[in-house]
Parts: C-alpha cells; sequence; structure tokens
C-alpha cells in the first residue's frame, strides 16, 4: 500500500511543479516574449482556475472510463503542454501551455484522490489523504529554487523539459505499475451529469466538509499571493532571504501533516478539525495583535506575518486530509464524480476567497486575517456535523 501512495503522490505532483517551478523565470520570460509582468503572472491563476473547473469533466471521464486510461491521457497532455511552452516565442502560445498543463492535472488529480478512494474509508483514508496533501507542500519549499537554479543554468525554458521528462518518467510508471481501482461493480455514468452533479451538492455532509477545503485553499492562496509585497516590500527581505523563509514554511507544514496523521487514530476526526480550527483561529489572532499591539517598526518584521501563517498552516495540515475523506465517505460508487466536485469546490471556493481577500482596500495582514476566522469558522461547523455521524471510536 506504502507503494501504491508513494505513486499516487508521484502522479498528484505534477499540479504544484507547474505552478511552482517557472515562479522565479517569470521575469526572463516577460522579457525573452515580449509580453507584461502581469500576462505571464496571470498564468498562475489561469492554471489553478482550469484545475478546479476541469475536474467537472474529468470526473466522470474517471468513473465512466477507469482509473487508469485517463491518467495516460493526463500524462500526455501534460508532456504537450510542457513541449508547447519549450518552444513558445509569443505569450499567447505560453498561454496555450499552461491551459493544457492545466487541463492535464485534472485528470491525473481526479484519478489520485479517487484511487485512495476506492482502496481505503474512514479514518485510513484520512491519513492518505493528508498524506498527499502533507507531502505536497515539499513542492513549494523547494521547487522555486529548482526552477531557479535550471533556469541560471539553461534559460528560463528548462524548467518546462523538467516538466516533461517528469511527466515522461511518471507516464512509464503508470503504465507499469499503476493498477485500475475502479470497482467492478461500479455502475456505468449515464447521460444525468448536471443531476449527479447536483445531488452530491446537495448533500449536506459532502457541502460541508468540501467548504472546510475551499476555506483552507483561500488561506493558501491568500498567503502566497500576498507573501511577496508583505516579505520583500514591508519586511525588505532579500529574493533569496524570501525564498528561505518561504521554504522553511512549507517544510513545517509537511512536518505538522505527519503529526496530524500520526495522531488522527488516538484523536478522532472530529477533534482532528477542533485542532485544526483553534490553529486558523490562533493564526488569524496573532496578525490582529501583530498590526494593532506592536509599534510600527516592529509590525513590519518577517516574523510578525510568518509566526501566525505557520499556525494557521498548522491548521490546514489536521484539516484538510480529514474534511476530504468526509466528504468522500457516502460516494463510494461515485468517487471519481465526487473527488471532482471536491476539487472543484476547493480550487474555485479558494481562489475567490482569495481574490475578494486580496482586494480588499485593506493592509495585507487584515486581509489575511479574514479569510483564516473565515476558515476558522468552516472547521468548527464541520467538526460539529462530524460530531453527528458519531464515530464509534471518537474520543471525544
Amino acid at each position: 500500500m506504502r507503494n501504491f501512495l508513494i505513486l499516487l503522490l508521484l502522479l498528484v505532483l505534477l499540479g504544484p511543479l507547474g505552478i511552482d517551478l517557472y515562479l522565479p523565470t517569470i521575469p526572463d520570460i516577460t522579457k525573452d516574449l515580449g509580453s507584461s509582468e502581469s500576462v505571464i503572472q496571470s498564468t498562475i491563476a489561469l492554471f489553478i482556475l482550469v484545475l478546479g473547473l476541469g475536474q467537472l469533466v474529468s470526473g466522470p471521464l474517471v468513473d465512466k472510463y477507469g482509473r487508469k486510461p485517463v491518467a495516460i491521457a493526463g500524462m500526455l497532455l501534460y508532456i504537450v503542454g510542457s513541449g508547447v511552452a519549450i518552444i513558445a516565442t509569443t505569450s499567447e502560445v505560453f498561454i496555450a501551455s499552461r491551459l493544457l498543463q492545466g487541463v492535464a492535472v485534472c485528470c491525473t488529480s481526479v484519478v489520485a484522490f479517487s484511487c485512495v478512494r476506492d482502496r481505503m474509508n474512514g479514518t485510513e483514508a484520512a491519513r492518505a489523504f493528508g498524506f498527499l496533501n502533507g507531502t505536497l507542500n515539499i513542492v513549494p519549499a523547494l521547487a522555486p529554487l529548482l526552477g531557479g537554479l535550471l533556469a541560471e543554468a539553461w534559460g528560463w525554458r528548462a524548467p518546462f523539459w523538467f516538466l516533461a521528462l517528469y511527466a515522461v518518467v511518471i507516464l512509464v510508471l503508470i503504465v507499469i505499475f499503476l493498477p485500475e481501482t475502479r470497482p467492478t461493480d461500479l455502475p456505468q455514468v449515464k447521460n444525468k451529469l448536471f443531476k449527479t452533479y447536483w445531488r452530491i451538492l446537495g448533500n449536506g455532509q459532502f457541502m460541508t466538509f468540501a467548504l472546510v477545503n475551499a476555506g483552507t485553499m483561500g488561506m493558501a492562496l491568500t498567503y502566497v499571493s500576498l507573501a511577496p509585497s508583505v516579505l520583500m516590500g514591508d519586511a525588505q527581505l532579500t529574493p533569496l532571504a524570501f525564498s528561505i523563509v518561504f521554504g522553511i514554511n512549507g517544510f513545517w507544514v509537511m512536518f505538522a501533516s505527519y503529526i496530524a496523521n500520526y495522531f488522527i487514530h488516538k484523536m478522532g476526526r472530529p477533534t482532528c478539525l477542533l485542532v485544526g480550527s483553534s490553529m486558523m483561529a490562533l493564526g488569524c489572532l496573532g496578525l490582529l495583535l501583530g498590526f494593532v499591539v506592536l509599534p510600527e517598526l516592529r509590525q513590519n518584521h518577517w516574523m510578525v506575518y510568518m509566526l501566525p501563517v505557520a499556525c494557521a498552516c498548522t491548521g490546514l495540515a489536521f484539516m484538510m486530509g480529514t474534511a476530504t475523506s468526509y466528504a468522500l465517505e457516502p460516494f463510494g460508487q461515485e468517487a471519481g464524480t465526487a473527488s471532482a466536485l471536491v476539487g472543484f469546490v476547493q480550487m474555485a471556493g479558494g481562489a475567490a476567497l482569495g481574490l475578494f481577500a486580496i482586494s480588499l482596500p485593506i493592509a495585507p495582514k487584515l486581509s489575511l486575517a479574514i479569510v483564516m476566522l473565515v476558515g476558522c469558522i468552516l472547521g468548527l461547523v464541520a467538526r460539529k456535523a462530524s460530531l453527528k455521524l458519531a464515530e464509534p471510536h471518537l474520543s471525544l
């Protein structure tokens, strides 16, 4: 089972690698393609948007045709998208490459989470989801540094060569080692897709816990979006110092995720939601106190921003895997479609919350504090709902 989870991890790494690896090369891409930096930066949001919307299509395909065929198709699309980025000479072609990669990740992400749901349930599934979500945090920690080193040696196209080669290796591994986990008794998907979506979205358990992931994703996106202006602008960190601080937090989230996975059997899923919500609230309180209590000169220190962020990210580690397992639990016969909707709610809801916070005409730290508060509230609502599900091993 461990090898199975590692293969799924390699599959889902395609998403964060596609987002973070080329971040240091954006100025060079802008210059070489004769575009504006805002246009190239927008490809990050475009990638995430396609990732969220595309799962509405890839989910039913995974249930209809199976996990392995859709995974292979996604890998081929990812390789093509990386190749298009390598040969791009205009911003329009580069944007098209990002669209292809986003569509590809729609397929691979749904496959990975569907495979977990096919093989596991309850606490075991929560631990698996937590492992996947937690380990992914090593990518924001290391990918920008790797991308910068590759670009320094061979130019801005080198990170996309890396993505293409990585995708080829994963494609070979999938073809050889990934089993088809789609249940043999799974009914064929009929032409009632919108009715299926509506029925799943109308499930109270699904929406309650899927919204938890939207809140945590909104917190993460808001933090990442505001970090450059807060840390390199207000705190005046150098780009290298920024990368180090950013990376340390990534490693911390990964460590916190392993802690959550270790204790989930002892604590139970409802308690994990309570711990996560409390840490999110602590992060919100830390930002507010730093903004209100500390003198202006101290407010701009990088730790005033990063310590509350670390608290909230700890909450994310305890909440995401737990919430995902609860959201998918009622849909063993429609794991692909339900997984797609979880991804859609998480990405679309998180992006909307993040964009709302960023657009507020207030200090960045206050915007982030608001999103942390929303995440805390959603977590507490979900925790209350989880108690009603009455797990046999519940300790609280």
